[in-house]
This record gives structure tokens, C-alpha cells and sequence, in this order.
């Protein structure tokens, strides 16, 4: 195949290997997706039929970009009947073929996160727990671990290790909350996302005949991520590939970062345990990023003890070294940002979309927006609010699942009286006692609702059956109108738009607009999948939308804007510049990782993604005070930071005193800006004068070093000779004299370093 040209020398090796299990090491930037796309098309022209392929990935974004560069490199048709998705998409799938063996019909619908946390509030109501002890999230993610572990609900009552930690925690009935969370999930026609990956184990080790049905089928699969599997996930692909064997997965150990969401890096290290005759492949090239980068990012990742030994190597210059910016204070931090950000974007004729600034929590944020504002420069938070999670789309998509599911109970709820229609709160009390004494959905009572003459009035039951009705006659097409007729048929039908035409405010048009956008997404899904020959109706739609996931949202790459995100957020994606920011102790790492080597090891693989994102130039910074829970903190710089070699590093280097180790910056800020060619000047620098270089030294070294975590920002007026200050950039001073009045004020300060500069008090930040 000519196209195997096309790859280096590890890459060919991990794409031409077909057979048998094998483990490819993809390090940071070194062409993994490439290798995944080159070894599918190889298969495909050797002759293996697309849809015995099953390739799995982690976002929708990235399965769909697989499939267009191998249908590029072997032709539409060749690549159409590929099993290439999500393990949640394509694990639906698969549930939607057997779901009748597990109960469910195979319109059940599907939960995201909130619709979960609705049903956990009213499971929380029904059994009269206080919610702010049970809170929705936290409940919602103690059955989440349980359901990815396939501990089911019964299981979990039984088990005295997860009962001891709910009592520990003083949510004892957290096992009830599961229990009653399933049987009203199973009775809705429901899943929800962990219960993709748990009922398809349950449906594979209940009936072997499915298991083989299925492993047949798949003569050979595909892994993306690797890393990133959890347990559920794991034993599915260990499942799947028993017969054949034909199993590639691709991934970094190095990148494993989410095991707060259940994923396991003993998946990827212990691979040869459990495929005895296995081929590892290493791609060790890295494409993206300078050599400076690639080998600072060496030295922290070579410090984890659990990992698969690769080093990275770039063929590309070596570019700059890493910029270390120290910062008084948080807020002087944002400002420092925000002027090297201006001062790239000018002089180097950058555009703000070339920036990324990554931080360890989003609490973070808040201080960066603020500077960014104050110089009026364009940026986004990644990780916004979805399209998809607007009020008034949620409101449109629950009138499709109740059309599609009408016993979808969260879907009802939501739109029962929306657009009004005078069915209060107590009416869907009432639903909902009936639905329980009879265990039944409210969609069954609803279907008999002239049964409930003289319990509802019978106002509110014509109410109830018309809108039973409207659902009804919604349906009457679903197997035959495409998707995007029946949706248009269901907005006008159902007065979402007239309800929402009827305000002609601003926020009213926007949701209007949102909803016509919400339309012509469909008709673009409709047409598209009429082209390709694949399933164009709404339920088909429906789960496309629903298993989107957050990578997969468009956060507006086009715009020309800074982008803001944690470190979590910014996998798999690259900018020419970043800012890691906050890089101090019980803040990257983590204070919750002090404690524990397995978690500091996965912070420092947290850093290392955040290093190996940028292409050009990485600045760090860090800051000697901090706001934390209402308080002055005064953290030291991340150890990270440390453990990059000093040959890397402009500004920074470890240093040792009194057998502790510390941190000093071996050029400051201001100098660095000193060097740039025609420096917009910021406040006067003017060197010492002769008459007091004889008594800098000896004075400078009696100027007290302060205690910075209980610093007060001076007034211009309050500051007077003699006065020991701080300066944000070159620290303790004294102040030798004043001069001028008002707006021209400057003060000449003798800073420690022997050094006397004269300020322009009406730009200076000084502090007490």
C-alpha cells in the first residue's frame, strides 16, 4: 500500500503488524491518530470487511475525524460499514439490538448528568432525606463509581466496605438511593450513561450467545485512549477479543489523568499480563512541540516510578527556553499574564487565538477574566455552557424523548406544563402517588386518566388528555417521517415557538434563534444521513446528541480570542503559546495529592500534558501570596517547577540553603521586558547615582525581607522617605527620596540587590 510511505519508521512497524495483540506507546504530539487511521486502512485494503472492524474511541469529535481520513485514504465506500464510535455510542448500539433481553424496549432513552440529578432530587423527596446532607452530585457519584466497578444495586447493599464509607460519611442510605434510582430508571424505559457500559457486561455475561454472536463478528478491534478505560471498559474489550485476538490499543501512560472518573493506568501497564505474546510499538517522535519543551517535559515525567519507559525527542529547533514569571500576589499575577500576552500580540504580530492559558482549578479563572477585561483583550472559558444544555433546547429535546419514550418520567415532567398549559405541582403530585401505588410510569396513568375522575378535577383531566393527545399524534410518524420533518412538526405543534415569538426581548430572540439553530442541526443530520444511506430518523438523532461529549462541543475555534481552561480540559488539544499558571504547592500539585505517591504521580502526568499542549513557548507562573477559603496563603513554587534542569528554564533555577531546598528567579521580569526592541517604557528605570553607590551595598543589605503574606497595596500620597516597600517585580526597597507633587511624583528607592531605580508613583505598585 502506497500510502505506507507516508509514515516514519515506528509508526509503519504499528500500522503494518495487524495480527495478534499488540500495545502502542503514543508519547505527546507523536502522530497517534495517524497510526490508528493508517493501520484501519491497511486492513481495509488487505481485505478484511469494514464492518468487522470495531474501533473505539473517547469523543465523537475524534471518531469522526478517524473515518473521514480513512475514507480519504480508501474511498467512502470502503469505510462505510465501520463500527467506529464511542464506547457509549457504540455500545447503545449494540443495547439497542438486545435491549429486549434486558428489559428495556429499543427506544429506551438515555440520561445525561442533569436529567440523573432531577430524578435523584425526587428519589431524595419521596424518602424524606435532608438534600443538603444527600447532595444530587454526590449521590449521583457514589452510583456512578459503583456502576463503572459493575457493582449493581443489590450488590452494593451487600457490600461492607461501601457501607462503611457511606456511614463514615453520614449517608447511610446511600445504597437505598441507588436501589430506588434503578427501578424507577428500568420502569422509565431509561438508561443512563454508566448504564451503557454496565447492562452491555451484564447483557454479554448473561447470555453467552449474544457474547459470541458479538466476538465473531469483531475480528478485530481498536482502541483510542487507552489510558484512559475504566474497569467497565476494560472487561468489555478483554471480552470482545477473547476469540480473536486481533486487539491494537493505542495510548500514552504517561497522559493518564482521569481517575477521578474511574480510569485505571494499571489498564495500560499490566496489558502484557493479561496478552502474554503481545507487540509493543513506541512512538517516541514528537511533531508538535520544540526540543526545548519535549526535553523539559522528560525531566518531570521521568521522575514517576509507574510508567512504561519511553523518551520523547523532536526534531524540531529548539526554540525558547521556558519563562518563569513570580508574581507578588494573585491578582498581580493576572496582570503580569496579561502583559506578556499584549506584548507577544504586538510585537510578534500574534493572534490572541494563539494563546491558551491552562490552570489546576476553575476557581482560578476569576482573577485572569478580571485582567483580561481591564485590557480589553477577547477571550473564551472552554468548558461553557453546551448549546445543547440551554433551557430552551433541553425544553424542545424533552418533547422529541417523550415522543420517542413516552415513558420517559424526566422528560414528562419537564414539559407537562411548558408551554403552559395550568397543570400545576400538586396535579403531577397526584400522577406521581398513582404511578407508584400501581408501579407504572406517569405516561400509563396519563393513558387512563378518565379512571381519576373525582381525584383531579375534571378541568385539569381535559388538560391531561389533550396533552396525551398531542404526544399521541406526534408519534403516529416516528418510523416514517425523517428527523427533521417530525421535529418542525413538533416545535410548531407542540407552541414552543409561539410561545417564545411572543417575547421580543433580547434574551427572548436569542432563545428563538437558539431553537431555529436547533432545527437546522437536524436538517443537516437528516440530510446527511439520507446521503449516506444510514438511519435519518429522530430517535437516531436523539442519541447522537445525547452521547455527545465535552470534547465534542464546539467552543468557537475560529474566533480570534485567548482561550482560558484547566489542564483536564486542554487534553488532546495544542496552541503555539501557553500559560500554566498558579504553579505553586497544594495547588498544582493538588493538596489532596500531599498524602499519597500514586496520586503526586498522576499530578505530575497532569503537568506534563499541560507542558507537551503548547507548540512554540510555555510561560509558568507562580505567585507568593494567594487567596484560598477567605485567606492569605503564602504557598512556595511547585516542586515541578524544580524538577525541570536549570538549562530549560530562563529566569528560574533550584538552589539549596541550610541542606533546604528553594526556589530563586536568576532574572526578573522587567529586565527581560528590558530587552525587547522599542518596550512601550511602563514607569522610568534610572540608574543609581554615583553619590549613593557607595552606600547602596551596605544599606541595601540591612532593607528587611517582609512577610509577604500580610502585604497592604500604598497609596501614591502615603509614601515617604525612608519607608520600607515591596515591589511586585524587584522586591524589598527602602525609599531614599521624593520628588514632585501630584500626577508627577516619583520616589528613588534602594531595592536589595544594591540597586536604585526612580518610579513613577502614579504607575507603581507598591506594597506595605
Amino acid at each position: 500500500m502506497d500510502l505506507l510511505n507516508e509514515l516514519n519508521t515506528e509508526q509503519l512497524e504499528a500500522v503494518s503488524n495487524t495480527e495478534g495483540p499488540s500495545l502502542v506507546i503514543a508519547g505527546a504530539g507523536s502522530g497517534k491518530t495517524r497510526v490508528l487511521t493508517y493501520r484501519i486502512a491497511n486492513l481495509l485494503c488487505k481485505g478484511v470487511p469494514a464492518n468487522k472492524i470495531l474501533a473505539l474511541t473517547f469523543t465523537n469529535k475524534a471518531a469522526a475525524e478517524m473515518k473521514k481520513r480513512i475514507s480519504q485514504l480508501v474511498g467512502f465506500e470502503n469505510a462505510t460499514n465501520l463500527w467506529m464510535g464511542t464506547f457509549h455510542s457504540i455500545f447503545s448500539r449494540i443495547l439497542r439490538y438486545e435491549a429486549e433481553k434486558l428489559g428495556y424496549t429499543p427506544n429506551f432513552t438515555i440520561y445525561d448528568t442533569q436529567d440523573s440529578k432531577n430524578l435523584i432530587k425526587a428519589i431524595l423527596k419521596d424518602l424524606q432525606l435532608d438534600d443538603t446532607i444527600y447532595k444530587a452530585n454526590d449521590v449521583l457519584g457514589r452510583i456512578s463509581m459503583a456502576k463503572n466497578n459493575l457493582i449493581v444495586a443489590d450488590a452494593y447493599q451487600q457490600n461492607e466496605r461501601l457501607i462503611s464509607t457511606d456511614i463514615a460519611a453520614q449517608k447511610p442510605r446511600i445504597h437505598e438511593i441507588y436501589k430506588y434510582y434503578q427501578i424507577r430508571c428500568k420502569k422509565s424505559d431509561v438508561m443512563d450513561f454508566d448504564d451503557l457500559l454496565l447492562q452491555t457486561n451484564i447483557l454479554l455475561r448473561d447470555f453467552p450467545d449474544v457474547l459470541t454472536k458479538y466476538q465473531e463478528k469483531f475480528g478485530y478491534i481498536l482502541v483510542d485512549e487507552y489510558q484512559d478505560t475504566n474497569y467497565s471498559q476494560y472487561l468489555l474489550i478483554k471480552r470482545l477479543s477473547e476469540r480473536h485476538r486481533n486487539l491494537c490499543v493505542v495510548g500514552d501512560d504517561a497522559q493518564s489523568i482521569y481517575s477521578f472518573r474511574g480510569a485505571r493506568i494499571e489498564n495500560i501497564l499490566k496489558f502484557r499480563d493479561d496478552y502474554p505474546n503481545y507487540k509493543l510499538y513506541k512512538l517516541e517522535r514528537n511533531y508538535r512541540s520544540s526540543g526545548t519543551i519535549v526535553d523539559a517535559a522528560n525531566c518531570i515525567i521521568e521522575k514517576n516510578k509507574e510508567q512504561i519507559p519511553k523518551k520523547l525527542y523532536s526534531e524540531n529547533e529548539a526554540g525558547e527556553k521556558i519563562k518563569i514569571l513570580k508574581s507578588l500576589t494573585d491578582k498581580e499575577e493576572g496582570v503580569q499574564i496579561t502583559g506578556e500576552i499584549s506584548k507577544l500580540a504586538y510585537y510578534e504580530q500574534q493572534n490572541y487565538s494563539d494563546f491558551a492559558i491552562l490552570y489546576r482549578t476553575n476557581a482560578q479563572s476569576r482573577i485572569l477574566e478580571e485582567a483580561l477585561r481591564k485590557r480589553n483583550i477577547p477571550y473564551r472559558i472552554f468548558g461553557g455552557l453546551s448549546f445543547y444544555q440551554r433551557k430552551e433546547v433541553k425544553d424542545l429535546i424533552a418533547y422529541f424523548r417523550l415522543v420517542v419514550n413516552p415513558n420517559d418520567e424526566e422528560a414528562f415532567k419537564r414539559i407537562i406544563n411548558y408551554p403552559k398549559r395550568s397543570i400545576g405541582d400538586s396535579t403531577i403530585e397526584k400522577l406521581r402517588a398513582v404511578a407508584v401505588k400501581n408501579e407504572v410510569s406517569l405516561w400509563a396513568v396519563l393513558c387512563n386518566i378518565d379512571q381519576l375522575n373525582g381525584y383531579i378535577n375534571g378541568a385539569t383531566i381535559t388538560k391531561l388528555d389533550n396533552f396525551c393527545k398531542l404526544i399521541t399524534r406526534f408519534a403516529l410518524n416516528l418510523e416514517t417521517e425523517n428527523a427533521s420533518d417530525i421535529a418542525c412538526r413538533i416545535a410548531e405543534g407542540s407552541g414552543i415557538i409561539e410561545d417564545l415569538s411572543n417575547d421580543d426581548t433580547p434574551e427572548g430572540v436569542s432563545r428563538k434563534e437558539n431553537i431555529q439553530e436547533l432545527l437546522n442541526a437536524i436538517k443537516d443530520f437528516s440530510e446527511t444521513a439520507y446521503k449516506e444511506d444510514t438511519n435519518d430518523k429522530l430517535p437516531a438523532f436523539l442519541e447522537n446528541v445525547t452521547l455527545l461529549t465535552d470534547q465534542d462541543k464546539d467552543y468557537g475555534a475560529d474566533i480570534n480570542c485567548i482561550t482560558l481552561m484547566t489542564v483536564h480540559s486542554a487534553k488532546g488539544l495544542e496552541f503555539p503559546n501557553v500559560f500554566i499558571v498558579g504553579m505553586e504547592e497544594e495547588l498544582f500539585p493538588s493538596k489532596q495529592s500531599a498524602e499519597s505517591p500514586v496520586a503526586l504521580e498522576e499530578e505530575r502526568r497532569l503537568f506534563y500534558v499541560a507542558l507537551t499542549r503548547a507548540q512554540k513557548r510555555v510561560i509558568i507562573s507562580y505567585s507568593c501570596s494567594r487567596y484560598k477559603n477567605g485567606k492569605v496563603t503564602s504557598p512556595p513554587p511547585s516542586r515541578f517547577i524544580g524538577e525541570i534542569k536549570a538549562e530549560y528554564l530562563d529566569g528560574f533555577v533550584m538552589q539549596r540553603r541550610d541542606n533546604q531546598e528553594y526556589f530563586a528567579q536568576t532574572r526578573s521580569f522587567a529586565d527581560r521586558l528590558n530587552q525587547q526592541p522599542n518596550r512601550p517604557i511602563a514607569s522610568p528605570r534610572i540608574s543609581a547615582r554615583p553619590a549613593e553607590s557607595a552606600f547602596s551595598s551596605a544599606t541595601a543589605a540591612r532593607i528587611p525581607e517582609p512577610d509577604r503574606s500580610n502585604l497592604t497595596e500604598l497609596d501614591a500620597n502615603d509614601i515617604i522617605p525612608d519607608m520600607v516597600l515591596v515591589h511586585p517585580i524587584f522586591g524589598a526597597g527602602k525609599v531614599v527620596s521624593i520628588d514632585g507633587l501630584g500626577v508627577n511624583r516619583k520616589a528613588r528607592v534602594l531595592f536589595k540587590n544594591g540597586e536604585v531605580k526612580t518610579l513613577l508613583l502614579k504607575f507603581a505598585k507598591l506594597y506595605k
